[in-house]
């Protein structure tokens, strides 16, 4: 039988070592964040994952900062929850590198996840039932003392304002306050990175969209790294520093929400994001035309002076365009100076859609050139597009949704392409038939070149409302 003086020494040089632990752990986040923000949690290098024959992750490369927020945002079956789950180690990768603060940990060698220091909140929350919130936030601090323990779950507890819910059994809390429970458990090992799947599917949309604003924060307040995996595009926006848009087994475009939402790389990230229509418009000078009005070449971003006298489309959301009662008389009203410019710019767009134009694509970043044939507005009449002098165009009314506080739009336009236009419940808007359309966007407009325009069957783009 051990004696008390050794069982007193043992106990303290197990605290010791327990206490030494935290330290390092502590110290070494802490000399992360202090010396470099920026500094680089997770990296991802050309990593594969396939089921059988088939790729779900390919060639996938990424990298997560310090204290950073990451969404990964795509549609089912794009490879985002797979990659969320070589990240934590449940499965492993096929090829390429996965690298946690510097260290490989799977790839050339495997670390199992629970040697990862890495936390995981599931979809389902999956706490435990038979205990109470204070032991299951407490049920990953194995290597505390019960000193220790009972005051970091005090302290999660009040991170995620539930400091009297701590007697309360699982049935016993609300869908939000399971959440934040099961995000404290997460956090109370203290993990390098956190990462989270679909961390909203399962609460009602008032709760939803309450939930984002409380986990951003306590996140933040946390200081923790976080990864978020959703396909719900405003979860996504709101909540992350960066986003990074998947698409078959790849990213697409990462950034700041802000900049992946105003300026795509590319029309499924511009489709995915939400509503999107993309307007034909024909490069003139310093102006684009299209069949809804001329927009200044100034507020395209990033059209080049190569692609004057060529096709693009304007990609355009419901709020940069609206409707209003189709004036015919005022159409032929029309004046003759403007008549003359109308004529003007027909014929300078028959002269380039005659011959082919080599054009560079600016979305890709290879140097392989582009042909451009006659496509998208295919005469001078629709290149010049019904506009009059206020710079509207004619379109058909042919859907509309009710949103509650809005209605969306649909407008047919004369060359058949379709517009979504959002108003105000209150607005007196007509219900179908002939109306006029502008754009009315304060801010730069993304484009693409018209050949990219995708395969009508391909299901990735959606149409209609």
């Amino acid at each position: 039988m051990m004696s008390n003086s050794a069982q007193s020494h043992t106990n303290s040089h197990s605290d010791e070592q327990t206490n030494r632990g935290k330290t390092t752990r502590k110290t070494r986040r802490s000399s992360v964040s202090d010396s470099d923000d920026s500094a680089e949690v997770l990296k991802l290098y050309n990593v594969q994952k396939q089921y059988g024959t088939e790729p779900i992750v390919n060639n996938l490369s990424l990298s997560v900062n310090a204290g950073e927020i990451l969404t990964l945002l795509g549609p089912s079956g794009c490879g985002k929850t797979t990659t969320l789950r070589l990240i934590a180690g449940l499965e492993a990768v096929d090829g390429g590198t996965v690298r946690l603060n510097g260290d490989t940990v799977s790839g050339s060698s495997f670390v199992p996840p629970e040697q990862r220091g890495v936390g995981v909140v599931f979809q389902e929350f999956a706490l435990f039932p038979h205990l109470t919130a204070r032991e299951n936030v407490a049920f990953g601090l194995t290597d505390h003392s019960s000193a220790e323990t009972d005051n970091r779950v005090d302290e999660l507890l009040e991170l995620v304002d539930l400091p009297d819910q701590g007697e309360s059994y699982p049935d016993e809390l609300s869908g939000g306050q399971q959440q934040r429970v099961a995000l404290a458990r997460s956090l109370a090992p203290e993990p390098d990175i956190l990462l989270l799947d679909e961390p909203f599917s399962n609460l009602d949309v008032d709760l939803r969209v309450a939930m984002r604003e409380e986990v951003r924060r306590i996140l933040k307040q946390a200081g923790v790294t976080a990864i978020s995996v959703t396909h719900d595009q405003e979860e996504a926006l709101s909540i992350s520093d960066r986003v990074a848009v998947m698409s078959d087994g790849q990213i697409e475009q990462v950034g700041k929400p802000e900049a992946v939402f105003q300026h795509p790389k590319s029309r499924f990230v511009a489709s995915f994001l939400g509503y999107a229509s993309f307007i034909p418009g024909y490069v003139s000078g310093d102006v684009v035309q299209t069949e809804v009005g001329t927009v200044p070449r100034e507020q395209i971003h990033g059209l080049a002076s190569e692609y004057n006298q060529t096709h693009i489309d304007l990609l355009v959301r419901p709020d940069d365009v609206s409707v209003c009662q189709s004036h015919p008389d005022e159409r032929e009203t029309q004046s003759e100076d403007h008549r003359r410019m109308q004529t003007d710019a027909a014929s300078t767009h028959a002269q380039f859609t005659d011959a082919p134009t080599t054009v560079t694509d600016p979305i890709d970043s290879g140097t392989e050139s582009k042909t451009e044939t006659e496509t998208g507005i295919t005469d001078t009449e629709s290149a010049t597009a019904q506009t009059d002098e206020s710079g509207y165009g004619c379109g058909e009314v042919v859907a509309r949704r009710y949103l509650g506080p809005t209605f969306l739009y649909e407008v047919e336009l004369e060359t058949g392409e379709s517009v979504q236009c959002m108003h105000n419940h209150d607005e007196n808007i007509p219900e179908s038939g002939v109306v006029d359309i502008e754009i009315n966007a304060d801010h730069e407009l993304a484009w693409f070149p018209r050949e990219q325009r995708p395969d009508e069957t391909d299901e990735r783009y959606p149409r209609g409302i």
